[in-house]
């Protein structure tokens, strides 16, 4: 192998792909980079066997195509310390990488790349679209929801969902404490139906998907392989993964089927006034006392270790006094996915059941209050 490779473009791949290599494995390898210098197009591949990534590497100039084994922090080291424009990478006969520019030189130790793991290419002729913008909307909107250390169900990322018609794609991340719930649109390519079972593809492989992806970018094409596997293809990636195993929980019946009240409010405004009253919360005492009434809204909470805060702001409610308890830590990471200029709907039954937030392009937030008679440091 011997190429010509524009830094800033091998630079790019490696902060994107480099993550995906574990820091330790059973199988050395794995903690390397597979680079791959074709004329047609040359790629960086990184794999943890859960998690794959292949990325289109750009200003790669191919005199002898070929592959080598890349390691990832030493290569890493060099693509940012290098001031050169370009940087001449080839292997010897001996397998080692030789790695120069003008002024620097690194002979580095390489590995057969036939013994890298091979993990799914994009090859599916069946498969959904979703806008890059949308589809980046779900991931921010669901993945703060989600539970990695649950071994009861699959809560360890986000269910992707499809309508009959595979025109909708509904997003559902929870952890049983809370449940988010979006919808952007999807178009079925060639004949696809919605795949079978839960697909829930875990939180490392939409970080990843999150990071290669740009608002503006071309859509996105969404396959599964198999069962328990997912592909997708970016403009400039192809990132495969496993599927988390087990069971996603029956998220349609946590949803309450009546309220008592209906309240707007504007999004950023409410942010705000959660922030000033969380100040004071604490581990032991970590809830905000809402106390919605004709025409205003009270936040209340109280910590023996750091005081009291008490913060109020105007609502537009006229009805029964309705007080209810939830930790601020949830409600915030909702709001931070939100525009803070729009309004959202809170519907409330009481301080025992689940209240639900709503937001017009089709959100929904379910959170459980804390016990109103929980145990405080007096």
């Amino acid at each position: 192998m011997r190429t010509l490779c524009d830094r800033d473009g091998l630079l790019v791949g490696f902060t994107m792909v480099s993550s995906v290599a574990p820091a330790r494995s059973p199988r050395p390898i794995l903690q390397n980079l597979k680079f791959v210098a074709d004329p047609d197009g040359s790629l960086l591949l990184a794999t943890d066997q859960e998690v794959g990534i292949r990325f289109r590497v750009l200003g790669v100039k191919v005199d002898q195509p070929g592959a080598a084994i890349l390691p990832t922090q030493k290569m890493a080291q060099i693509l940012k310390t290098s001031r050169d424009s370009e940087l001449a990478l080839e292997t010897d006969d001996g397998g080692s990488i030789l790695v120069r520019g003008l002024n620097a030189r690194f002979k580095l130790p390489g590995e057969d790349p036939d013994l890298f793991p091979v993990f799914d290419d994009f090859t599916a002729s069946a498969y959904h679209v979703v806008a890059a913008a949308d589809l980046k909307k779900l991931i921010k909107r669901t993945i703060f929801a989600t539970e990695l250390e649950s071994t009861r169900f699959a809560l360890g990322g986000v269910l992707f969902e499809f309508s009959p018609e595979g025109n909708l794609l509904t997003g559902v991340g929870t952890d049983g404490r809370r449940l988010a719930h979006t919808q952007v649109p999807a178009e079925p390519e060639g004949g696809v139906t919605p795949p079978a079972g839960q697909p829930v593809i875990p939180v490392k492989a939409l970080k990843l998907l999150d990071r290669n992806l740009d608002d503006d970018d071309p859509p996105v094409h969404i396959a599964f392989p198999s069962p328990n596997a997912v592909v997708i293809r970016t403009d400039r990636s192809v990132i495969w993964s496993r599927l988390v195993e087990g069971r996603f929980p029956r998220y349609r019946d946590v949803f309450p089927t009546s309220c008592e009240a209906r309240i707007p409010i504007e999004a950023g405004l409410l942010r705000s006034r959660v922030e000033q009253a969380a100040i004071v919360t604490s581990d032991e005492s970590r809830g905000v006392d809402f106390t919605f009434a004709d025409g205003k809204l009270t936040l209340a909470a109280r910590a023996a270790d750091s005081g009291e805060s008490q913060v109020e702001m105007p609502i537009r409610y006229s009805g029964a006094t309705i007080e209810i308890t939830f930790d601020p830590t949830y409600l915030l990471e909702m709001l931070k996915v939100l525009p803070e200029e729009e309004e959202i709907v809170i519907e409330l039954i009481d301080d025992k059941n689940a209240a639900v937030i709503r937001h017009a392009d089709r959100y929904s937030y379910i959170l459980m209050p804390l016990s109103r008679d929980r145990s405080r440091d007096e």
